[in-house]
Parts: structure tokens; sequence; C-alpha cells
């Protein structure tokens, strides 16, 4: 924003229910969007949902939220099944009414626009149903890329494709659990898992001047990577450097430690890239592996998928990922001998880690992550009836 951007976010929102987690609570000028995973917000329509008005009113989801910068903040009514049908359609009309204005208004803009496409569980119109004949995940995916056509036919329309870094992809892997529905791919586990299932996704990008048609980039990237990279080109370079030591920002100062880095000179062509790290966490925040070059160590993982139990490893397993995308070594009858040639990458991947976890002195985690295991719940649970207790002490002393 201190460059001069407008910027809107317009769909699926996953950070928060609260206004204070709203986009428009950080930084963007207007937020449409939905919070939750589609499956919640149609939870009041299933058929054990209590009808209590009361038990409505504490616990269900809150509707889709229309909010902006200056505080004003519109619920537009619940997401129903009917309503999930033409979701994306309310969302980009408002991208692209977004994008009108701030070319109207001759401001640069960054529109972040994330449709409920494809998350479960999906509820299509019926001009969508059918439409692709290899059933309802992919008939979905024909809706998801006639909307993305939209956006970029607008871009054209105005006259300014040849102006704007496009950059498509997605935050997980598939969720293969709840295939038909939650689609495929060929790589090991699922969303939720640090296996490459879980991890590795698309991503296409159009940077007209800067990066090649038809290149082809296989480096290391993380989505980490995308802010540091758009605010060098908006003409804030360094920016990573500058949050470790306190950086403001408009009306805000920030110094934080940001895990990214700036990679235009590899999506251009001008030099290699500048990571050679991964760290794969799980839900409940296990460091379960780390990646370093084409080598990714286990520590731990779920063999069961997503809801299945983590194994945490007496000895670690060692894949090539350039040789084995799939990580299917770890099954061969061979694999002792594989991974007995290979301990020599413990010396500089401890290193490594040891780098890393040293910045957590400066800048330790600010935010506990959620859990489904009861282990951890309990855990968070005393540490909150501790805090109570200590709140409690401190005004009994006053």
């Amino acid at each position: 924003k201190p460059q001069g951007y407008v910027s809107g976010q317009f769909g699926k929102n996953h950070l928060g229910d609260k206004d204070e987690f709203l986009p428009s609570n950080h930084g963007f000028d207007e937020f449409f969007g939905n919070l939750y995973h589609l499956n919640a917000e149609e939870e009041p329509e299933t058929y054990f949902y209590p009808k209590d008005p009361a038990f409505h009113k504490r616990f269900a989801p809150r509707g889709v939220i229309h909010s902006y910068a200056d505080g004003k903040i519109e619920d537009t009514g619940p997401l129903t099944r009917k309503r999930m049908e033409t979701a994306d359609e309310e969302f980009m009309g408002a991208a692209l009414k977004f994008i009108d204005k701030a070319h109207k208004d001759d401001k640069p803009f960054f529109v972040w626009f994330n449709t409920t496409r494809m998350h479960v569980w999906t509820r299509l119109a019926p001009k969508w149903q059918g439409s692709s004949g290899y059933g309802l995940y992919a008939d979905g995916m024909m809706e998801h890329d006639y909307h993305v056509g939209l956006l970029l036919d607008k871009l054209e329309d105005l006259g300014i494709d040849d102006n704007t870094i496009v950059v498509y992809s997605t935050d997980n892997g598939s969720q293969t659990n709840t295939y038909p529905d939650g689609g495929s791919e060929p790589f090991r586990g699922e969303k939720g898992s640090t296996w490459e299932g879980g991890f590795r996704v698309p991503a296409l990008i159009r940077w007209p001047g800067v990066v090649e048609e038809g290149t082809v980039i296989n480096d290391i990237f993380s989505h980490q990577d995308w802010l540091p990279t758009f605010l060098a080109a908006a003409g804030e370079p360094k920016i990573a450097d500058k949050l470790k030591k306190g950086h403001r920002a408009g009306d805000l100062t920030y110094k934080v430690h940001l895990d990214g880095f700036d990679q235009t000179d590899l999506l251009s062509g001008r030099g290699p890239g500048k990571r050679q790290n991964i760290y794969y966490f799980d839900d409940n925040a296990n460091f379960n592996a780390i990646r370093w070059n084409d080598w990714k160590i286990h520590f731990g993982f779920q063999m069961e998928g997503w809801g299945g139990p983590r194994e945490a490893l007496t000895f670690p397993r060692v894949v090539n990922l350039r040789t084995d995308p799939y990580e299917t070594s770890i099954d061969s009858a061979l694999y002792t001998r594989f991974f007995a040639d290979q301990m020599w990458l413990f010396v500089p991947t401890q290193q490594e880690v040891g780098k890393w976890l040293a910045t957590f002195r400066e800048f330790p985690p600010r935010q506990a992550t959620a859990s489904f295991t009861i282990d951890r719940v309990m855990q968070q649970m005393q540490q909150m009836m501790q805090m109570k207790a200590m709140g409690a002490a401190r005004q009994a002393k006053q």
C-alpha cells in the first residue's frame, strides 16, 4: 500500500472467523468471501444439526462477509448449499468490479481471488453438471477454468494484460480421502500430510517482459517467496531484511522473520533460485521433514493418511526427490543399503536446521497451531486455565 496499490481479496479466506482476522483488518482495502471449508458452511443443513436457535446463534458459521478497511462489515447471509452453486460467480463479480474501479482511478492493484472450487463438498449449478464427461470433480474444474478465463479476459479488455503479473496456484495437495469429490494426484500422501502429495502443488505465472513464455522451472519454490518477489516488482526490494530490523509500512511497524526470498532472478532466467530448503510441518505443528536441495529427510510421517497416527522415526528416511519424486524408494527391499550410503547428509542438514532454529530466539512463534489430537487440546486447556488463574491472582493483589 505504501507503493500506491489498492488491494482486494475475494473468495475463501480460512484464517479465522473473528473480525480481527478479516483481510480488511490486515491491509486489504476490500474483502468479499467466505470463512470456512464448504462442508462446515453446510452443517446447519445436515440432518442431525441441532435446530435450537440459541445453539445456531452461538455455534453456526458466519455468513459471507463483505468488509472494508474503514471498518464497515456486512454479513450478506449464509453460504447455503444452493448459494454454493453460484458463490464463485458472486466473488468473481466483486473482483472484476474492483479491477474496473482501480483502472478507472488509475491505481495499481493487487487482487487475491480464492475460489471455493475445488473444496468439498462440491455443489454445482445445473449448467455445469456433466459438462466434462469425467465426473463431479472434473465438472467443477470446468467451471473453475471458466472463471479464471474471465479474469484474464478482463485484463485484456482493459488493455493492461501486458503490465500485470498473474499467478495461479493452490495451497495444498489433493484431499484424496474424499475421492471422487476430493480429486487425485500421482504423489504420495494427501492434503494434511508431509509427503509430497500434501505439499507439492502446481504454479503458473504470466509476467510479460520478465518470464519468457514456455519457461519450466524445477527449482525449489515456496508460496512464502511470492510476497518478497511481488514487493520487489512493486518497488520495495529486500523486504525480508527490512522486516527483521523493523519496517514501517503505512501506519504500522512490523518486526518479523519472513521465510521468503525474492525469486525474480530465477523467474527471469537471470540467475539461480535462492531457496535451498523446505521445512515440512503437519497440522499439529510437528516438524516431520526437511528438504535440502534434491534431498528430503523424513523424521516422522503418517502412513495412513491425514487422519492416521503419526509415527516418529528412530532413524530418519532419506529420499532423493529428483530421482524419486513419488517417494516410493522407502518401500524398496534394498532401501537400507541406499540409506546407509546417504548418512553423510545428516551433517549439512543438521547445520541448516540449526541455523533455522536459531531464528526462533529473536522471533519465537506468535501463535500456537490448532489441534485435533486430545493430548494437544488438553495441553492448551491447561495453559488457558493457568493464564486465567494468573490473571485472577493479579486482580486479587490489586
